[in-house]
């Protein structure tokens, strides 16, 4: 079993008020390293044949099209590996791990899917029958508005829960504190998110937590494996990706919206961090759309 030190805590643009998130784009290779985050994700890939799949311990090279589904916190990837194609289609879908909470999944109409979720902490690979009968509602999706693509969601996830021939890709899951759990992480947490657009010092956020700044030091490299620096950057980088996908407008006003003082500085650390500059980003998930 790897270490989650080895592997890229990805920080999603989902905010506390979207319920999903879709990405739907035509790419040429893979190229994001191994990863893990808190939310579910659902991943569909066509004309893909050659890529390397990576969940868990589990790696194999996958077919020409598949589905498949993520738990929080299972690390995972696809790697560029034998494929050759320069038009893999890949749409992904990622949600809270609270947006179907405890109470509702204990009613019996949410029997398939929780037992699905469950199952989901060592990634499910569905069958390539199921990929396929799924391919057009998932294609629909980013040209659904509001209640309509709620509803698409729920009725694709029913779908994927009573599908047969699925198969559990990981042989052990991964139990990964959360640090929204924690509680001096949380201070922080919500600290950043209601003031990342303004300067903010490593002093005020270990006052914040009454801590002295070594300690916080410590306690911040623990808890997410990256200096304070690193962590708020990685907040920044988050809203400034989703404001490129949303909002139009200059990626200066985005860099100096998200907490950036210098737009040179902005697009290294982008680049560095999303393997891409921002205005590659923008055009690259031109085709995404995002729903409250």
């Amino acid at each position: 079993m790897k270490n989650k030190n080895h592997f890229y805590r990805e920080i999603t643009p989902l905010s506390k008020n979207d319920s999903f998130i879709i990405f739907d784009r035509v790419k040429d290779k893979f190229d994001f390293p191994i990863h893990y985050h808190p939310e579910f994700e659902i991943n569909f890939i066509e004309n893909g044949k050659g890529v390397r799949r990576v969940i868990g311990d589990h790696m194999e090279e996958i077919e020409e099209i598949e589905l498949v589904l993520i738990g929080p916190n299972l690390y995972h990837g696809w790697e560029q590996h034998n494929c050759k194609s320069s038009k893999i289609h890949e749409i992904t879908i990622q949600f809270h791990n609270d947006l179907f909470d405890d109470s509702l999944l204990e009613r019996r109409i949410m029997t398939d899917i929780k037992e699905m979720f469950n199952r989901s902490i060592h990634g499910i690979l569905f069958s390539k029958k199921t990929a396929l009968a799924l391919k057009e509602q998932l294609i629909q999706l980013p040209r659904l508005e509001g209640m309509d693509y709620f509803l698409q969601i729920i009725s694709i996830l029913q779908d994927m829960a009573n599908s047969r021939n699925q198969r559990l890709l990981s042989s052990y899951t991964i139990d990964f504190d959360k640090f929204e759990d924690d509680d001096k992480m949380k201070i922080v947490y919500d600290y950043i998110q209601k003031n990342f657009a303004e300067k903010i010092t490593l002093n005020e956020v270990a006052e914040a937590v009454s801590m002295g700044v070594v300690s916080f030091n410590r306690f911040i490299k623990k808890r997410t494996n990256k200096t304070f620096v690193n962590y708020l950057n990685d907040i920044r980088v988050g809203y400034a990706a989703r404001w490129l996908i949303e909002k139009d407008l200059s990626i200066s006003e985005i860099a100096f919206k998200a907490g950036f003082n210098n737009i040179a500085n902005f697009n290294r650390i982008f680049k560095n961090k999303k393997n891409t500059t921002p205005s590659q980003y923008r055009d690259e998930f031109n085709g995404m759309k995002r729903f409250l």
